[in-house]
């Protein structure tokens, strides 16, 4: 059996939707592994608190504001990122957005920004940190998606949809860049405690109390957890600091699911 050496740091990772939730917590995690990490995310200030903190418990930080649906912004997010920080090895999409309603009932507007930021948003990351990776043969994307994206969930076909079509983007990308050493994986958690799990309950008049997730709802199909308990950000940012590094050095195309069962293991 071969001998491998031991796991050597991560390189310079760009993380979109950085400034809270699951994406702060991946920028620290991957800061914790070593990687020099630039913040995306289109609030400025907020972006650069969460830097500023990497930067408190001892990682590299820069922000890089931009917002995910611009082609452009991202571009140039990039570019800075890259001149602040070396050549990137590692994308983490994270940016997203969640509305409510049936699709029977459900907003334009609101269709349209979730696949703006959800789909697209994922699109223009991919797209722009993808050529550099190939370009230097090597290298891992990993797509924070949802588990809603293969399991149908009543009242949330807009953001279903927009991270099911933000997977199989991810899967192709790996796909045709699996030949350049470049990797692309997906993350599917359930119910996790961020913020956007308390707005759904807030604005949207879905349940996001903890204990009525973990006890499911027959009435509208929805299993419960299993594991009995919401996951933190930091279960989520674990798996995807797992994806980038080269402890995943044979792992592409793959959805790993992080949601306490919930979705039944598909």
């Amino acid at each position: 059996m071969g001998q491998r050496g031991p796991t050597r740091a991560l390189g310079a990772a760009l993380v979109t939707g950085a400034a809270g939730g699951i994406g702060a917590a991946v920028c620290r995690r991957l800061a914790e592994a070593g990687a020099p990490v630039a913040l995306l995310d289109r609030d400025p200030d907020a972006v650069e608190a969460v830097a500023a903190d990497v930067r408190a418990r001892g990682g590299a930080a820069v922000a890089v504001p931009a917002d995910v649906t611009d082609a452009a912004a991202v571009e140039g997010a990039v570019v800075a990122a890259e001149d602040a920080l070396g050549p990137l090895e590692t994308l983490a999409n994270v940016a997203g957005v969640l509305h409510v309603g049936r699709v029977t009932e459900i907003d334009d507007a609101d269709w349209r920004h979730c696949l703006d930021v959800n789909t697209t948003g994922v699109m223009h990351a991919c797209r722009a940190v993808g050529a550099r990776l190939a370009g230097r043969g090597r290298g891992s994307v990993v797509t924070v998606a949802s588990n809603a994206a293969g399991v149908p969930r009543m009242g949330m076909a807009a953001y279903a949809a927009s991270k099911a079509a933000a997977v199989a983007l991810t899967r192709c990308l790996g796909l045709e860049l699996a030949g350049q050493g470049v990797r692309a994986n997906v993350v599917c958690p359930g119910s996790t405690d961020t913020p956007m799990l308390s707005d759904m309950g807030a604005t949207g008049g879905l349940p996001a109390d903890h204990a009525t997730l973990v006890a499911g709802s027959a009435e509208t199909f929805k299993t419960g957890i299993p594991l009995g308990r919401v996951a933190a950000p930091e279960d989520v940012a674990e798996v995807v600091a797992f994806l980038a590094s080269d402890a995943a050095r044979h792992v592409t195309l793959q959805t790993v699911y992080v949601d306490g069962g919930a979705s039944l293991g598909p």
